[in-house]
């Protein structure tokens, strides 16, 4: 094989790598050892911002494939016929920890898909649940404070996070779920995925539904206990990385299928709960799965860091045919998340390998960090003008729609919408089995032993009022293992 040489970053070729310019033997380096000052300068910059939620992740590419019509629900051109697929890429990531933690810490698992269509990137950006822990984008700041570290000690803290969880009722669903071995799941490939907020269809007439995405795993589900997550995350805290990588170099290509859960507009009118509010499901004995097609995974990216680290997903990258709703937490990340990216990678991230439309991308932006113009080169950077040949296409026009109200306020998100504790009561009772509810009262019981300080019981009946509320015998087991002596006001109360 052919040698090849060794060269600057300018492409000028050099020898001497190893050995700085001195000043004899053993005198001092000389400032005009370029080469020396260019390794160290981009040495120290190899890093780039870690991501504020979500930094430690894996990713792949592979297929999505689809299986099944769904036409009459949108007009999206890779849902408009059976056999139809796309090249894509998928990242799953813990939440909390920071980019060198444990991929078994409990947590939720981020869930981030990017498909390349023809008619542009579409990401679906969700997690490992069907719910969140809040329901409005204002509290997500507050919110992440309370799994990252205490100001003073740099430590996690049960104290906090039990506090705003006590304190946000909303929370409960999620909470469970977390809290359950789903939070502890046995790597990337035994999960379902779900695209968590309610979006939108549209179809060729120009009507609408409202859907919510899900993709279930075809290699089973399979979750940690909570003592093997804490085994394993001293053995091999990259255990679900090592996990991925293996079955897809081996060629045991990971799949999911996916469906679709779809509520009409006069169904969402007359639906039980907010259909827009992320931390409630819809039943699925109310609105079926629709079997759409089949995503596999089976590319191990050639550089981590170029493709894992640096992909961009947004809820705001959106094709014809698939809209958004009025989700309040799915409004806030349309606009928070492109803007974390701007940040962290930079205004040009699109441009990307990993990132970029591999199809035609035709616009007015320019410049910036790390422009790369080889697809506009010297074509006018204004519109209109009277050079280049881009025309706007009228059939991808905006889906118009009237608004219930025209009143702007403040509304409380809560109100007429605090049923905090049907469904996780359901889930409790229905969705899990005997082992299921030992494991998730032994697994609330391990992580509330370190509430501490003169808040301690506070917040530990507080959060017990919201156990009882949703399940009486889920607030008896989780205080008697507690030492909380219960009597009737405290159970009164929660109802």
């Amino acid at each position: 094989m052919d040698s090849k040489k060794l060269t600057l970053s300018s492409g000028a070729p050099y020898f001497e790598h190893q050995d700085s310019q001195t000043v004899g033997p053993r005198g001092p380096v000389l400032l005009q050892d370029f080469i020396l000052q260019e390794n160290l300068a981009h040495f120290v910059r190899e890093r780039i911002p870690e991501r504020i939620v979500h930094a430690k992740g894996s990713g792949a590419y592979g297929t999505l494939t689809i299986t099944h019509d769904i036409s009459k629900y949108t007009k999206a051109k890779i849902f408009s016929q059976v056999g139809n697929s796309c090249r894509m890429f998928a990242r799953f990531s813990t939440v909390g920890g920071e980019k060198g933690s444990a991929d078994t810490a409990r947590d939720p698992r981020g869930f981030a898909l990017k498909f390349y269509t023809e008619d542009g990137n579409w990401d679906l950006v969700g997690n490992n649940t069907p719910v969140f822990f809040i329901k409005d984008a204002k509290k997500f700041p507050d919110f992440i404070h309370t799994q990252k570290r205490v100001p003073k000690t740099n430590l996690k803290s049960a104290t906090m996070m039990w506090d705003f969880w006590s304190l946000n009722p909303e929370s409960l669903h999620q909470v469970l779920i977390l809290m359950s071995d789903r939070g502890t799941p046995y790597g990337f490939r035994h999960m379902h995925g779900f695209g968590s907020h309610t979006f939108s269809m549209i179809n060729a007439n120009n009507e609408r539904v409202w859907v919510k995405f899900h993709f279930k795993t075809k290699q089973g589900v399979k979750n940690f206990t909570n003592e093997d997550a804490v085994k394993m995350a001293g053995e091999n805290p990259d255990f679900a990385q090592e996990d991925l990588c293996n079955a897809i170099d081996s060629g045991d290509f990971p799949k999911w299928t996916m469906y679709i859960q779809v509520m009409t507009e006069e169904q969402a009118k007359d639906f039980r709960w907010n259909p827009f509010d992320i931390t409630k499901v819809w039943f699925q004995g109310d609105f079926p799965l629709i079997e759409v097609g089949e995503m596999e995974l089976n590319e191990v990216p050639v550089n981590y860091f170029a493709h894992v680290e640096q992909s961009t997903f947004s809820p705001s990258n959106l094709i014809d045919g698939i809209s958004f709703s009025p989700d309040k937490m799915l409004q806030g990340r349309l606009f928070s998340y492109p803007d974390a990216h701007r940040y962290r990678v930079g205004v040009n991230a699109h441009q990307l390998e990993v990132n970029r439309c591999p199809f035609a991308v035709n616009n007015y932006q320019r410049d910036g960090y790390m422009a790369d113009s080889s697809q506009y080169q010297d074509k006018p950077n204004y519109h209109p003008n009277s050079f280049d040949d881009i025309k706007a296409d009228s059939a991808y026009k905006n889906f118009e729609y009237e608004l219930d109200s025209n009143h702007v306020a403040s509304y409380n998100r809560n109100e007429n919408d605090d049923d905090h504790y049907t469904q996780p009561g359901l889930l409790y009772t229905k969705a899990m089995n005997t082992e299921d509810r030992e494991h998730l009262i032994h697994n609330i019981i391990e992580s509330m032993k370190g509430i501490d300080g003169p808040k301690r019981d506070e917040i530990i009946n507080r959060q017990l009022c919201h156990f009882f509320r949703a399940n009486i015998e889920l607030g008896m087991k989780v205080a008697s293992q507690l030492n909380v002596n219960i009597d009737a006001n405290m159970i009164n109360h929660s109802k």
